[in-house]
């Protein structure tokens, strides 16, 4: 019967994305693992060996941005990398079922649905949608009173990965180290990611 391969380690996999991403940033991408034989043998089922939680941006593709192929990143995407029930519920079946040990809230310069939240009150009628979206940005703009918008996208994304940190789910693996949760930030003009504490 198929096995399917034991999961990699949380630091060996945050090795392969910045491998990845020094890659995507010297313009010698490899695009890994995307060939027909590739996806046939993805058929039978995947083993992502990260879950990265970012914007909906269409800059900031994952895949592109670290450099990996068809079956390594479970990519959950939404306007301001923020985390919700559904989002966390995939980030939950990453780990649960697919094997991921880590996990990446990745935020980027310019963030559009940042700048958007720190200018609500300014911004007139919003749907339901939008004004949930823009609410739960809402902890980042009052923690970054009076600072610039890039402090703004450091500080949600911080906010996302304490989130999920604490999720009942899976905070007792993060305490025994069974998974990594990091936040990063995308640089759009360098195409670097860089790490946050």
């Amino acid at each position: 019967a198929f096995q399917p391969p034991e999961p990699v380690a949380p630091d060996i996999a945050l090795d392969r994305l910045k491998e990845g991403n020094k890659r995507f940033v010297a313009g010698t991408s490899q695009n890994p693992r995307q060939s027909a034989a590739q996806r046939m043998a993805l058929a039978k089922g995947q083993w992502p060996f990260a879950a990265i939680l970012g914007c909906a941006d269409s800059r900031t593709s994952p895949d592109l941005v670290f450099d990996q192929g068809l079956g390594d990143l479970f990519i959950v995407r939404v306007a301001g990398n923020v985390v919700n029930h559904e989002g966390l519920g995939s980030i939950e079946y990453a780990v649960e079922h697919l094997g991921s040990r880590l996990i990446v809230v990745l935020g980027h310069e310019a963030c559009g649905a940042v700048k958007a939240a720190r200018a609500e009150a300014s911004s007139g009628h919003l749907s339901p949608h939008l004004a949930s979206l823009l609410q739960a940005i809402k902890p980042a703009v009052t923690a970054t009173a009076g600072e610039d918008l890039e402090s703004t996208v450091r500080a949600n994304v911080q906010h996302v990965t304490k989130l999920i940190r604490t999720n009942p789910e899976l905070k007792k693996l993060f305490a025994a180290g069974t998974i990594k949760v990091v936040g990063a930030y995308y640089d759009l003009d360098t195409g670097v990611v860089s790490y946050l504490p």
